[in-house]
C-alpha cells in the first residue's frame, strides 16, 4: 500500500464517511505523491525546486504518472506547484482503485431521503489490514523515542501537515503528539533528499490549505 492509500484510509471512518477536511486531504494526497517519488529515489529537491534524479518507472501507476508529469514539464518548479497539481482529482482515483482492489466498497444513498451521499466502507466489514498497519506503525513511532523508518516518517509527516493527527491520535495528548511528529519529520533516519522533500511538502500542504480556505471565505 502506498502513502496515498494509507492516508486516504485514515481519513475515512468505519462507515466509509470522510472524517477530515477535503482541502487538507486533497493537498495531503498531492504531497504523498511527491514523497513516494522521493522515497523511491526518483526526485530530489535542489534550490527548493523539484528535480528528476531517476526517470525509470517504479511500477506504481499513480507514482509513475506523477513522475512523467514532472519529467515532461520542461521547467524547474517548487514542490508547492506539484502538490497543488497532484491534489486535483487524485482522491477519487485512489478511492476507485481501493474499490477495484476490494479493499473498500462503494455505497450510494441519501441523507434525509433527499441529498445524495456516497460512502466507502471496508469491503469485508472490518478495518482494512493496510489501515491497521498504518495506525500501528505511527502509534509505535509516536509513543517511542527511537528511530523511525523513512516510510513511516513520511506518513507521520503527511498526517501532521494535514492535521489528521487530531483524529488518528485522538486519545493522546495533542501537544505531545505534535512535538513528536515534528521530531520524526526532522529525524536523521530519512535520507537528506527525503527530509528536504518532507519539509517542502509539509509547507506546501499547509500553504495550499490556507490559500484555499481564504479564497472560499472571500468568495462567500
Amino acid at each position: 500500500m502506498n502513502l496515498l492509500g494509507e492516508l486516504l484510509l485514515l481519513a475515512y471512518d468505519d462507515e466509509g464517511r470522510k472524517i477530515h477536511d477535503s482541502t487538507r486531504l486533497d493537498y495531503g494526497l498531492g504531497g504523498a505523491l511527491l514523497l513516494e517519488l522521493a522515497l523511491s529515489g526518483r526526485i530530489d529537491v535542489a534550490d527548493k525546486k523539484v528535480v528528476v534524479a531517476d526517470a525509470s518507472p517504479t511500477g506504481d501507476p499513480f507514482v509513475d504518472e506523477a513522475l512523467a508529469r514532472i519529467r515532461d514539464d520542461g521547467r524547474s518548479r517548487k514542490p508547492g506547484h506539484w502538490v497543488t497539481k497532484f491534489a486535483k482529482g487524485t482522491r477519487q482515483r485512489v478511492l476507485d482503485h481501493l474499490v477495484s482492489a476490494e479493499i473498500l466498497r462503494v455505497e450510494h444513498g441519501t441523507v434525509l431521503w433527499i441529498f445524495p451521499r456516497t460512502t466507502y466502507p471496508a469491503a469485508y466489514g472490518t478495518e482494512p489490514v493496510a489501515e491497521t498497519d498504518a495506525r500501528q506503525r505511527m502509534r509505535a513511532a509516536v509513543l517511542s523515542d527511537g528511530a523511525v523508518d523513512a516510510r513511516t516518517s513520511a506518513l507521520c509527516s503527511l498526517v501532521a501537515a494535514t492535521e489528521l493527527d487530531r483524529k488518528v491520535f485522538a486519545d493522546l495528548d495533542r501537544k505531545r503528539v505534535r512535538a513528536r511528529l515534528k521530531q520524526i519529520g526532522e529525524g536523521d533516519w530519512a535520507s537528506a533528499a527525503v527530509r528536504k522533500s518532507i519539509q517542502e511538502v509539509q509547507a506546501a500542504i499547509m500553504a495550499g490549505a490556507i490559500a484555499a480556505t481564504t479564497a472560499a471565505a472571500a468568495g462567500s
